[in-house]
């Protein structure tokens, strides 16, 4: 029988059987498959920022050596550009069959074309073909990891349980610097070993090689993780009545337009605060080895050198940032972060600019403290935006569109800013402005800290946390029941009395 039109609708309270009590050992194995994934990811972004010097010689051997930088550092940036196509694909895919799945082919066509540019011929066997292939290779690089970081954000967010979710995401970027470290680490070692001249000939092939082997591995993990049970829950719910409630699980946008109609509004806060967070990154890690080199004389063996202690430094802050997110909030780290960017990026840049080592090691350090506050909250906030039907997908779309504008560009920027300004502090103005648009995000959203995720049943790492839950429903600061998605079968229906005779 179908409902009367006029009663009125009354959610009944939360149940201990409602609460996800989180499955340990599951959670670790899907934080493992996720940061695996992200290493090798970043192992690539590390390998080929530092081998940017290298890659023009290699490819455009015949251009002078400033448009080689050029060359290195856009086809860097073509990269970021196949982003958002990725990112509207596999997440668009991700919400209609699963994370895990898509996760697994993601992964297997980022370690596939990672391995292929290692076996491309040079420019000196196939002439001008050879920049041209790279390009490509990039491009699906950027293509299969478009959907990487929102989809590994949102598996592990949607894993985690409520009070620590700042924490375990934050792990996330910890395998992705450590990734970045292992790039560059392995391109020192071979510097150190084969000489300028070598490198050039055939030894910058190796990185590219090696990437094949972690891809191996990588997938091997992520093929023994189970999907979400957040994910489970929010089909089963939609399979299970079709009378569920829209802002219950979230009605799925049947378009991508759609999906920007309908959520605009945290679309446009994620880029904001991406933006603000990646390119402070990435100016650390994918620019400061071109910088120091082209710039401030070092040579290529020296900077790297000099960035790899800074970048362990920058992975050991990330956890700690994020378990301070989970206790005084996200939007408080987030102000600090983008505080301490506006007042301390420019004597940053000075210290590094002094040219002594310590000082460029102290400027480094700065914007790696820059770094883990901005970074460290984005992985637990940006997934909390949007619902769980369509969180893989608006994530990937706003995430990539960002880091197609504003992050992978950033190294090319920064450098056509330095070219046409001549000033040294022209990257640390940028920086600033960035962080400054950031801010203008963080103040939109919503604190998410303790929370569920939106359309999402609360998720506790006990019974006794879920008991403790339950019984403090009515005066928890951090639960609305409002915002809960009972399943339609669960609605309490009144009827309204019958009129007087």
């Amino acid at each position: 029988m179908g409902s009367d039109p006029s009663s009125t609708e009354q959610r009944r309270r939360l149940r201990v059987s409602d609460v996800t009590v989180v499955d340990k050992s599951m959670m670790r194995r899907a934080v493992g498959g996720m940061v695996v994934g992200n290493t090798m990811e970043w192992y690539d972004v590390g390998v080929y920022g530092y081998l940017a010097v290298t890659m023009g010689k290699v490819f455009l051997p015949t251009a002078e050596p400033a448009v080689q930088i050029l060359f290195s550092l856009g086809v860097f940036a073509a990269t970021y550009i196949a982003r958002p196509l990725g990112g509207i694909v596999f997440g668009r895919l991700g919400d209609r069959l699963g994370r895990q799945r898509v996760l697994a082919t993601t992964l297997i066509l980022m370690a596939t074309s990672t391995f292929l540019i290692g076996v491309l011929p040079a420019y000196a066997t196939i002439g001008a073909l050879a920049p041209v292939v790279l390009v490509v290779l990039k491009l699906l690089q950027g293509f299969s990891t478009g959907g990487e970081y929102a989809g590994a954000t949102t598996f592990v967010t949607e894993y985690a349980p409520d009070r620590r979710r700042g924490f375990f995401a934050s792990i996330l970027d910890f395998g992705s610097y450590m990734g970045f470290a292992l790039g560059a680490t392995v391109v020192t070692v071979l510097q150190l070993t084969l000489g300028e001249a070598t490198m050039t000939s055939w030894g910058w092939r190796v990185p590219f090689l090696l990437a094949g082997l972690i891809g191996v591995v990588a997938i091997y993990f992520r093929l023994r993780i189970e999907e979400s049970p957040v994910f489970q829950a929010t089909q089963a719910a939609q399979e299970a009545s079709a009378e569920a409630r829209a802002d219950a699980t979230g009605a799925r946008p049947t378009s991508v337009w759609a999906m920007v109609r309908d959520h605009w509004r945290p679309i446009l806060i994620a880029i904001m605060l991406v933006a603000a967070s990646n390119t402070v990154g990435y100016a650390l890690t994918s620019y400061m080895p071109t910088y120091l080199t082209d710039s401030l004389g070092y040579s290529a063996l020296n900077g790297t050198l000099l960035t790899i202690p800074v970048l362990v430094l920058l992975a050991v802050m990330l956890p700690l940032t994020g378990r301070l997110s989970d206790r005084l909030g996200r939007r408080v780290v987030m102000w600090i972060g983008a505080a301490t960017t506006v007042v301390l990026v420019v004597p940053a840049f000075l210290l590094i600019a002094h040219g002594a080592q310590w000082s460029t090691l102290l400027g480094l350090a700065l914007l790696a403290l820059m770094t883990a506050l901005w970074v460290s909250n984005q992985a637990a906030s940006l997934p909390a935006l949007f619902p769980t039907s369509t969180r893989y997908g608006a994530m990937g779309f706003a995430y990539n569109i960002a880091i197609a504008v504003f992050g992978g560009t950033t190294p090319l920027i920064v450098q056509a800013l330095l070219t046409w300004t001549g000033d040294q502090l022209a990257p640390a103005y940028f920086l600033m402005a960035m962080s400054a648009l950031g801010a203008v995000g963080v103040f939109c959203m919503k604190e998410s800290s303790q929370r569920p995720l939106p359309g999402s049943m609360p998720a506790v790492e006990t019974e006794a946390e879920a008991r403790e839950l339950v019984q403090t429903q009515d005066t928890n600061p951090n639960l609305d029941l409002g915002d809960l998605p009972f399943a339609a079968a669960d609605v309490v229906r009144e009827e309204p009395a019958a009129p007087a005779r």
